[in-house]
């Protein structure tokens, strides 16, 4: 399929060297993301214009909003709250040597599901967990690689996950019981062909389809709920990392992008946040119950 039209538009200028995980806060009508290896958290209203920079002291995966204000931050060293007034806690500190934070994603139920990677990427050095608002920990993925975007359809019964070296978007069907949850049988929803780069961050739509940015792939692919491909759209940066609907209708798309891996004089906006304005539809997102 060739790629679409649209061209995509600058929303905020930027050189981050490692821009991550777009979300929509609707409470507060901004856009919230990070630069992982820059150890900071950005917002932005597209309203007004305002943006804010916190830098939070370590490497951080991800940055969502909680439920009482604040924030809930997928970090080197574990996962934390931010208060409405700065205030910091630990929710579940776990340390681990050469091990960073990554993608993060908030579950229809208000948890927070938490990847991690090593910074040398060794095979099966990452996990993918469930950390909930009391402080309780579950390992749903002890020995991925490189885990990365995290969705569920949209009447919550599917789960999508990357796990980036894998170049597969895996599709799960969670479950709960006494123990916790548990993921289920997986199958591949869609497997990356060679040379098109990597699955990273993505996003489900309001009717189901799969959105995938792809690292070292300067595109971001939209899938349909059965793996067939239905749209592609050229990125200014070889490296789009994450993508997310926003704005207050939820029709833009907004796309992270990294600065390494291009030159500025060959593609200027990479590490910028970028978005396709009126693409899609997408879904209401949940704040982190805790």
């Amino acid at each position: 399929m060739a790629a679409r039209a649209a061209a995509p538009e600058v929303a905020v200028h930027a050189a981050a060297r490692l821009g991550e995980g777009p979300t929509w806060d609707a409470a507060r009508s901004r856009l919230v993301w990070v630069d992982i290896l820059s150890s900071r958290v950005h917002t932005w209203a597209p309203g007004s214009g305002v943006r804010s920079v916190l830098d939070v002291g370590q490497h951080v995966g991800a940055a969502k909003p909680r439920a009482g204000g604040g924030l809930v931050v997928n970090l080197r060293d574990g996962v934390g709250c931010y208060d409405e007034d700065g205030a910091f806690s630990w929710l579940s500190r776990e340390p681990v040597p050469g091990r960073r934070a990554n993608d993060a994603a908030v579950a229809p139920d208000g948890a927070l599901w938490a990847g991690t990677m090593r910074y040398d990427e060794a095979t099966g050095g990452g996990t993918l967990s469930r950390h909930t608002g009391d402080g309780g920990v579950q390992v749903l993925l002890p020995r991925v690689t490189v885990s990365n975007g995290l969705g569920w359809s949209p009447d919550g019964t599917l789960l999508y996950y990357v796990d980036t070296p894998t170049r597969r978007i895996d599709v799960y069907r969670p479950e709960a019981d006494a123990s916790g949850v548990r993921l289920g049988e997986r199958r591949t929803l869609v497997e990356i062909e060679e040379g098109a780069g990597y699955p990273d961050g993505l996003a489900v739509d309001a009717v189901g389809c799969v959105w995938v940015a792809l690292w070292d792939g300067a595109a971001v692919r939209r899938y349909t709920p059965r793996g067939e491909l239905d749209g592609a759209w050229t990125i200014p940066a070889a490296r789009p990392t994450a993508c997310a609907f926003g704005g207050t209708d939820l029709r833009d798309l907004y796309v992270t992008t990294a600065r390494g891996g291009d030159h500025p004089a060959v593609r200027p906006l990479a590490g910028s946040l970028l978005v396709l304005p009126g693409v899609g539809e997408g879904l209401a997102g949940v704040p982190f119950a805790g």
